[in-house]
């Protein structure tokens, strides 16, 4: 599980840097994996400091730190 968590984040960050800040709703859908398995790699993209996570849920907003 955690080889497809670590692809799933990889997916989200070549998402975020063609696309920009983005509601999680769209990410799900752009590269069309599982909502859990985007929240696990989302939640691995935070700890490592390379994404932030604003708003208030259910659809928060998602963008890469520069």
């Amino acid at each position: 599980m955690i080889t497809e968590i670590g692809i799933t984040a990889g997916d989200i960050w070549h998402y975020l840097d063609q696309h920009g800040k983005s509601p999680l709703s769209k990410i799900v859908k752009g590269i069309d994996t599982e909502m859990g398995r985007v929240l696990m790699s989302i939640g691995w993209l935070a700890r490592e400091g390379h994404v932030i996570v604003e708003g208030k849920g259910p659809d928060y907003e998602v963008y890469l730190r520069k």
